[in-house]
């Protein structure tokens, strides 16, 4: 297969894969800038990367001058391509979006809520929006709105299916169901729902396929069903690049299949993780109640939760696995070394190239 190159809007990447914009520090200007020098598209996570003591106090300002100071670094390391993901749940979205673009930053990406009033705050419109979804219907959705409130249309959709990592946009009953949600079943419609809006705007609005993208053979498959490129997370976590405590790594290699579950996020919605001590310790210690110190996450369940999330994330990050959550894609378990991004992306291409 020829490789092709990916066009979001008025930015070419000159290879079809998005490195996943994975939240708590997982997603840095290390691993993003290495992506992007290799042709990829890198993304920056927007989540939780102040200093944890200090925000307590002053939250909005830490987060907004933490992400400024890991676009600096970034855009130090590379003059690729970079985009930032936000979760729409955040009770600072708003702010941190307004920080990226006003930091150069050209790709946003918008997941974990409907990004209905984006355009709004993004008026620049050199800026391109990629809305993440998880079925045609919230695309269409997004692409109505767009269309009549702002005169405006999607510059691409991440279409994330069921296997990816972290929170996912499916009900427990689909995750139980994941034949009937697959990215073969949903990349057909999104494509259908788009062709409308692609006409109307005289320009392609590209799909990009995420959740359980793997290998080569994965990407080529994506591609052939009309995909423009693909968005992988997971496989770059055991990368030399990727800031996470080898701790953290080394539980994605020790990862058996049946250790990567589906858990009840305090955000209210499920996530897919490694059964760890952790969650196999909060299984068996029952409820008890938190107090939250950031109010970081706007729909979180602080009254309700058994665990802050946040917290727990930044456990595992800085290396105290046993009393935090590993977040993972369904095939984690498949990753059997650290490499780096060069020699990720190389074996990527290689197996594509190939078929």
């Amino acid at each position: 297969m020829k490789i092709p190159k990916l066009q979001i809007g008025n930015i070419t990447a000159d290879i079809p894969i998005v490195q996943g914009g994975m939240g708590v520090r997982v997603s840095l200007s290390s691993l993003a800038s290495a992506v992007a020098n290799e042709g990829g598209i890198g993304t920056l996570s927007s989540i939780g990367l102040g200093d944890i003591v200090a925000m307590k106090k002053e939250y909005e300002r830490m987060s907004r001058e933490a992400l400024v100071r890991e676009i600096h670094k970034a855009k130090r390391m590379t003059n690729g391509n970079l985009a930032v993901n936000f979760m729409g749940v955040l009770s600072n979205a708003d702010d941190l979006i307004v920080t990226a673009v006003s930091e150069g930053i050209k790709i946003i990406v918008f997941g974990t809520g409907l990004p209905i009033k984006l355009p709004a705050l993004v008026k620049d419109s050199s800026v391109n929006l990629v809305p993440i979804v998880s079925s045609a219907r919230v695309a269409e959705l997004i692409l109505r709105v767009w269309d009549k409130r702002y005169g405006i249309t999607a510059d691409g959709f991440i279409l994330e299916g069921p296997l990816a990592g972290g929170h996912l946009g499916f009900s427990k009953d689909q995750l139980s169901r994941l034949h009937e949600f697959s990215l073969d079943r949903l990349l057909p419609d999104l494509l259908e729902v788009i062709k409308g809006y692609e006409d109307k705007y005289g320009r392609k609005i590209p799909v990009i396929a995420a959740g359980g993208i793997f290998n080569g053979k994965d990407i080529a498959h994506m591609l052939r069903l009309g995909a423009s490129g693909v968005q992988m997370a997971t496989r770059f976590v055991c990368t030399v690049e990727c800031d996470v405590s080898s701790e953290f790594k080394q539980a994605y290699l020790d990862a058996k299949r049946e250790d990567i579950v589906i858990i009840e996020s305090p955000v209210g919605m499920p996530g897919r993780a490694i059964r760890n001590k952790f969650l196999k310790d909060l299984e068996s210690q029952g409820e008890h109640t938190i107090k939250c110190p950031y109010r970081c996450l706007s729909a979180c369940k602080a009254d309700k939760a058994n665990y802050c999330i946040a917290q727990v994330l930044l456990n595992s990050y800085f290396g105290d696995v046993d009393h935090g959550l590993i977040f993972c894609g369904q095939n984690a378990y498949r990753i059997e070394k650290i490499v780096t991004v060069k020699e990720l992306i190389s074996e990527l291409l290689t197996e594509l190239a190939a078929l």
